[in-house]
């Protein structure tokens, strides 16, 4: 099976070529070098032979404009492509709780969502928690001794366990928005960015800020009800991180 991958050179872009070829499919990588996703030039020949697309996509800038702006032209232009080459099944990667906690790049999901329930392409939408390499992010904006990082309580989840379940989900029928996935436990961002930053052996100080968006610090971004769940822990990504 012939499967693209939007977003193919990022963080869990990487991880879903890697399982694509794994599961004995063949990745195409559309990436900026490829094709550009907000004008669509190069998504038809790029998408030419696939029978299914996942789209892990992202973008440079994150106020809501910029979100909304880029979800809504790359989506639209991943639509029109696909349904011109015939993909069978849309695939698209989201995020737990981005419907509820009002984050700028949230509502940007939440335009891409929209866009792809109302389209034409047969769909599948994976909503994930936070990837264990997120603390790991919000350490990298410090630009001194000290990082402040959001009151944020997190039920994070490998990349590896995301891809898994994107690919296997591509080889499926489309199912509508299915069960989110999430991590075997819920953390504070604060006490994963002090551990991580304690394993790496660094000097920075790690406070957690005060304030933000209404339910981040309760569990908003955290699953409700019934989720799949990632079989890698927390501690075992810990491990796989050089010090």
């Amino acid at each position: 099976m012939k499967i693209a991958v939007a977003g193919g050179t990022g963080v869990v872009g990487r991880k879903v070529v890697e399982e694509v070829a794994r599961a004995g499919h063949e990745a195409v990588v559309i990436s900026r070098s490829t094709a550009d996703l907000t004008t669509g030039e190069g998504l038809d020949e790029a998408l030419a032979g696939c029978e299914a697309v996942i789209d892990v996509s992202n973008g440079p800038a994150w106020t809501r404009e910029e979100a909304e702006r880029f979800f809504t032209s790359a989506t639209t232009h991943l639509l029109d492509s696909a349904e011109r080459a015939g993909v069978r099944h849309l695939v698209v990667l989201s995020i737990v709780g981005a419907d509820e906690v009002d984050l700028d790049y949230y509502f940007g999901k939440r335009r891409q969502e929209a866009l792809v329930a109302a389209g034409r392409v047969p769909w599948t939408v994976l909503k994930a928690t936070q990837f264990f390499e997120f603390a790991g992010q919000v350490l990298a904006q410090a630009s001194g001794p000290v990082a402040r990082v959001p009151a944020m309580l997190s039920q994070p989840v490998a990349t590896e366990d995301v891809a898994g379940r994107l690919v296997e989900l591509a080889a499926g029928e489309p199912r509508g928005f299915v069960l989110p996935i999430a991590g075997p436990e819920r953390l504070r961002v604060v006490d994963m960015a002090r551990q991580l930053v304690a394993r790496r052996g660094d000097d920075l100080r790690v406070e957690e800020a005060e304030g933000g968006p209404a339910g981040l610090a309760t569990g908003g971004l955290t699953p409700r009800g019934e989720y799949t769940g990632g079989g890698r822990t927390w501690a075992e990504y810990l491990d796989s991180v050089g010090a």
